[in-house]
């Protein structure tokens, strides 16, 4: 199991750029797919308090819940790529 835990829907493309900044870092990330229908996005509503895709969860680094694909993607540019310390 991945430390990165993405919450997306197949087709998003808001999920799509976060999936490709995780390629091209080369991380190891686990996905959960989302129901289409908000209704019935409990899961994520829980983890991040709502229900938009994409969110991740990084535990390395005690990210709970972040949503917003450029949040996510300088996030992890910062965290894990050429803006890492």
């Amino acid at each position: 199991m991945a430390d990165i835990t993405m919450y997306e829907l197949p087709g998003c493309p808001y999920c799509a750029k976060v999936r490709s900044k995780l390629d091209d870092l080369e991380l190891d990330y686990d996905i959960i797919e989302v129901p289409r229908s908000h209704d019935e996005r409990t899961e994520v509503e829980k983890v991040s308090g709502q229900t938009g895709v994409p969110v991740i969860v990084d535990e390395a680094h005690g990210v709970e819940g972040m949503p917003e694909s450029d949040d996510i993607v300088e996030y992890l540019e910062e965290t894990y790529g050429s803006g890492a310390a």
